[in-house]
């Protein structure tokens, strides 16, 4: 509290619209409806959102935007909030019925719910419909015709180390095994090379410049150059659905088929609202977080604030989807079916040694079966740390 009585509260998220805006939007809207309350939201980038530790923020932020992967650690740790403990199971209830596929769920780990899930996203297909009119091409619907679009040179994704690896999991659900669904084991070998040589073949096609992007900088490529037509998978941004966001508009929609088990299923992805466990003005920081995930505020202020919302009101409302051009509606599907990743205490560990790996072989080639024992090494390593 401030020498004036005002409460303030700090928060940190991702340095992306998505992330930053409808931050900033609900804490001045809750510092309106609560006068002597402030709200400062700081932001980080992607890279330390993915992977920036979690006790140093708790030290520092009262709020904190994060992912799901880290609640092992919090779990075993303690620097969070259980929410379960201070937020109503009723509400609790609301938002577990209204989740977007597992988002809700995959913030309850060791008997505690960490964050609430206020924005939703998994990787999807994203389009210029200009570009691929102008060369007379239509939307894969195929791993064929994806792998024909991108020897025309038209394809890029997303393909950063972490995105490498989200990539290779969604890759082995398509391929009939789930990652880590066998104890003690990240993925069949064989399955899982067959998923590397089936990358590899794709990110031949593309160009070199997919192994510095991540999902914003090719969106950002997309939209605002004439060289892609059509990106596969890569984490969804309602943001370039927008029209007047960036120079040319992006059209969202469905994973395209492998194999023989239909649509891919992507790794899910998204950001919960959790509270520091040193907060020293819990209530307040309660009240907001209850305020944030409310669906009133999903699908109003928080989409009109440029945010991708975790409520599932807000993924079927009407004017949500029309500022969208009805990105909700059709990324739905497949973020319903979105896969969870494991969370386990040295998860993210793993997470960043095996993207590595991943993403070496995709970008110069060599031995897949080498890579898989890799993954499994490095496994059972962080599992034992």
């Amino acid at each position: 509290m401030s020498s004036n009585g005002t409460v303030r509260l700090r928060g940190n998220t991702w340095n992306h619209s998505r992330g930053f805006l409808p931050m900033v939007a609900t804490a001045q809207r809750f510092s309106e409806t609560h006068p002597g309350t402030e709200i400062v939201w700081k932001k980080r980038s992607l890279q330390e959102f993915a992977d920036y530790p979690i006790p140093k923020l708790a030290e520092t932020f009262d709020l904190l935007v994060t992912d799901h992967p880290f609640v092992g650690y919090v779990a075993r740790h303690g620097d969070l909030l259980p929410l379960d403990e201070h937020i109503s199971a009723g509400f609790l209830a609301d938002q577990n019925t209204h989740s977007v596929g597992e988002s809700h769920r995959s913030y309850f780990y060791g008997g505690h719910q960490w964050a609430l899930a206020i924005d939703a996203a998994t990787p999807v297909s994203s389009w210029r419909a200009d570009l691929l009119e102008r060369a007379n091409a239509k939307v894969p619907e195929t791993w064929d015709e994806v792998l024909e679009l991108a020897s025309r040179g038209m394809v890029a994704i997303a393909s950063l180390p972490v995105d490498s690896l989200m990539n290779f999991y969604m890759f082995c659900c398509a391929l009939g095994h789930n990652p880590f669904s066998r104890e003690n084991l990240v993925v069949d070998p064989g399955v899982g090379m067959e998923a590397l040589t089936m990358l590899r073949e794709l990110a031949r096609r593309c160009s070199p410049e997919i192994f510095n992007r991540n999902p914003i900088a090719t969106y950002e490529e997309m939209a605002n150059a004439d060289a892609t037509a059509y990106c596969p998978f890569a984490y969804s941004y309602s943001n370039y659905s927008r029209l007047g966001y960036a120079r040319k508009q992006l059209v969202f929609g469905d994973l395209c088929k492998i194999g023989k088990n239909g649509r891919a299923r992507s790794a899910l992805g998204g950001t919960g609202l959790a509270i520091s466990r040193a907060c020293k003005h819990r209530d307040v920081a309660i009240e907001y977080a209850r305020f944030v995930a409310s669906p009133e505020c999903q699908k109003r202020l928080y989409v009109q604030s440029g945010g991708q919302p975790g409520h599932r009101s807000a993924w079927t409302d009407e004017e949500a989807n029309r500022v969208t051009s009805n990105f909700f509606w059709n990324t739905l599907a497949a973020q319903d079916r979105a896969y969870m990743r494991p969370r386990y205490e040295g998860y993210i560990d793993f997470q960043d040694q095996a993207g590595e790996a991943v993403h070496e072989f995709l970008r110069s080639g060599g031995n897949p079966g080498v890579v898989i024992k890799e993954l499994q090494q490095v496994y059972e390593r962080t599992r034992c740390e």
